[in-house]
């Protein structure tokens, strides 16, 4: 049922515009670093909650050397998927916006400002995420999916909630192995929340750096695209074919399209939830 935007109007208070930025990580030492770096930078008050999901290289002890100097960095150890991972971060955090990125992103100076501007409007903040890496990987699109007039595959690399809606909704369903964020905004914007873009919080983000790591995560994210359709039906008819095919066509995403297929196949026989068969579409 849908629902009042749950933005104050009047006296928002510094306290009221807290961020915690919730960041889910396994083994990355090597972006580690640059990622806090970033993010000790920007515009307070703010708070950085890492979610280590049993790292076993040096990942937890370089957050804790940061930790020694910045008493907002927080580290907590929580293993299982990344939607798992985030709704645990979501329990510890203190602000009422939760912001969500990945623990291989570098993220522009003014990027926490810019997110705290737009939730002064929007219950649901994206911003802008910049791929950097391999060219050819650089260039592919997302394929944008709709619902209700608005684009729902706003990637949680680069995403702010306000804690009310979040909390409304459940969080992340942690059935999920990828597209968890999609199924997110899905839910929010069922219930009324409004998403709004903010192109000046800019998150760059490595692409794969391997062609191994490409094919795993477009297997991954077919397995994630199929998983939508079988919590919430056909979605097919929301998808604009034409943007489809004139914005993201190119030859690296006619490759992608092999192991996305692969992985929505795969999910099709073994993403079923414990117990549960896949729904009639």
């Amino acid at each position: 049922m849908p629902t009042e935007s749950i933005i104050p109007t009047v006296g928002i208070s510094p306290s009221y515009m807290l961020i915690s930025v919730i960041i889910t990580v396994k083994n990355e030492e090597r972006d580690m670093p640059d990622l806090l770096d970033s993010l000790v930078v920007q515009e307070q008050p703010l708070e950085i909650i890492i979610v280590d999901a049993h790292s076993d290289d040096r990942t937890r002890e370089i957050v804790a050397e940061y930790a020694e100097d910045y008493d907002f960095i927080k580290l907590y150890l929580k293993g299982g998927t990344r939607g798992t991972g985030r709704n645990y971060g979501a329990t510890k955090a203190e602000g009422n916006l939760l912001a969500f990125i990945d623990g291989d992103e570098i993220v522009n100076p003014f990027w926490g400002e810019e997110m705290r501007k737009s939730a002064k409007q929007y219950d649901i903040v994206a911003g802008k995420t910049v791929q950097i890496g391999y060219h050819a990987f650089e260039e592919l699109e997302r394929v944008e999916l709709y619902h209700k007039g608005y684009d729902v595959t706003y990637p949680s690399c680069n995403l702010l909630y306000h804690k009310k809606i979040f909390e409304s909704i459940g969080g992340f369903d942690p059935w999920f192995m990828t597209a968890e964020d999609i199924d997110l905004n899905f839910r929010a914007v069922e219930i009324g929340a409004k998403i709004g873009y903010n192109g000046k919080a800019i998150v760059y983000h490595r692409t794969r750096g391997s062609f191994y790591g490409f094919f795993k995560q477009a297997f991954w994210n077919g397995f994630g695209r199929k998983q939508l359709t079988m919590k919430h039906g056909k979605l097919w008819s929301n998808y604009s074919p034409d943007k489809m095919i004139k914005v993201n066509m190119n030859t690296w995403y006619a490759i992608r399209m092999v192991p996305a297929l692969a992985g929505y196949v795969a999910c099709k026989f073994f993403g079923t939830r414990p117990g549960e068969s896949e729904k009639p579409l």
